[in-house]
C-alpha cells in the first residue's frame, strides 16, 4: 500500500483506544471489574445495568459501536455510575460514597495491547520527517502513561486529551488544535481512527486524508462513507511509511543491463 505515493503528509494524528490498542481488551475488561466492583459496594444487582449504560455487550464480550465507552471522557463515565447507582434506589449521599469506594481508572499499561509494534511504525513515520500527534478521549495520566510504556514519548510532537478543557470529538478542535500546535494547516494533515467520531472529526476539521480501521468499534458500513481508506488495523501502515532506496537493475529493450535509482522514495 503506497499511502504517500498521492498524499504527501506532514502530520499524522492517531486516536488511541480502538486504533492503536485493542479496545475491548482495555475497556471492556475495565468495565466489568468496575461493574463487579459497584455490585460488591452497593450490594444490590447493578452489573448488568453499569454495562447497559456504558454500551458494554456482556453476552458478547464486546464494546458497542454506539455506545458511550466509544467517545465518553471519564469524568462523564463516572458520573454515569452515579445515575445507575442512585437508579437502584439509593440515596444521593449514600451513592456518592459507593461511587468513591468502587471507582477506579484502568491500568493503562497492563491492560493495553496494542495492534502493531508502535515504535516502530512511529520511527518509520518520523524518519519521514512527518510529525505525529495523539487525539484521544481518554485522560492524559494513563494515556501518557502507555505512551511511556511503548517507549514513544520522543516522536510524539503533541496529543490532545479528553481532560485538557477541548471540546471532544465528532467536534474539530482536537484535530485543529492539534494542527494549530504544530504549525500546519489541517489539509497537510492524516486522522486515523475506529470510530464514526474520529471520522467525523477529520472531515469537520479539514483534515488532507482520513483513514478508518476495522480495529474497534466502528462498522464498515459506517465508516465507508467518512473514509478516504479502510485498513484493518494500523500494521497495515507498517510499510507504507518506509524509506526504501532501490538499486534495483532492471534491462531496457538493449540487451546491456542499467543501473538506477527509483526516484520515488514512497516505494
Amino acid at each position: 500500500m503506497h499511502l504517500l505515493r498521492n498524499f504527501k503528509a506532514e502530520a499524522v494524528i492517531f486516536d488511541k483506544d480502538g486504533t492503536l490498542i485493542d479496545f475491548d481488551a482495555m475497556w471492556g475488561t475495565w468495565t466489568l471489574q468496575l461493574a463487579d466492583r459497584l455490585q460488591a459496594s452497593v450490594k444490590l444487582d447493578v452489573r448488568q445495568a453499569l454495562c447497559d449504560s456504558y454500551g458494554y455487550d456482556v453476552a458478547r464480550r464486546k464494546i458497542l459501536p454506539d455506545g458511550k465507552l466509544t467517545c465518553t471522557p471519564m469524568w462523564k463515565l463516572r458520573e454515569l455510575m452515579l445515575d445507575v447507582t442512585q437508579s437502584a434506589g439509593i440515596s444521593d449521599h449514600q451513592a456518592q460514597g459507593v461511587v468513591e469506594e468502587a471507582w477506579f481508572v484502568p491500568d493503562p499499561v497492563t491492560l493495553a495491547k496494542p495492534f502493531t509494534d508502535v515504535r516502530k511504525l512511529f520511527t518509520n513515520i518520523h524518519e519521514r520527517g512527518i510529525k505525529i500527534a495523539i487525539a484521544t478521549t481518554d485522560d492524559r495520566k494513563p494515556t501518557e502513561a502507555m505512551l511511556r510504556a511503548f517507549g514513544v514519548t520522543d516522536l510524539i510532537t503533541t496529543m490532545v486529551c479528553a481532560d485538557d478543557g477541548i471540546k471532544a470529538k465528532p467536534a474539530p478542535d482536537m484535530v485543529t488544535t492539534i494542527c494549530a500546535r504544530m504549525n500546519i494547516a489541517p489539509c497537510k494533515a492524516i486522522v486515523i481512527g475506529d470510530t464514526v467520531a474520529d471520522l467525523q472529526m477529520g472531515r469537520s476539521a479539514g483534515a488532507g486524508y482520513v483513514i478508518g480501521v476495522l480495529s474497534g468499534v466502528g462498522l464498515l458500513e459506517h465508516l465507508t462513507p467518512l473514509a478516504d481508506m479502510l485498513i484493518d488495523t494500523v500494521d497495515s501502515l507498517q510499510d507504507s511509511f518506509v524509506l526504501r532506496e532501490h538499486t534495483e537493475k532492471y534491462l531496457p529493450e538493449t540487451t546491456e543491463g542499467i543501473t538506477g535509482l527509483n526516484p520515488d522514495p514512497a516505494y
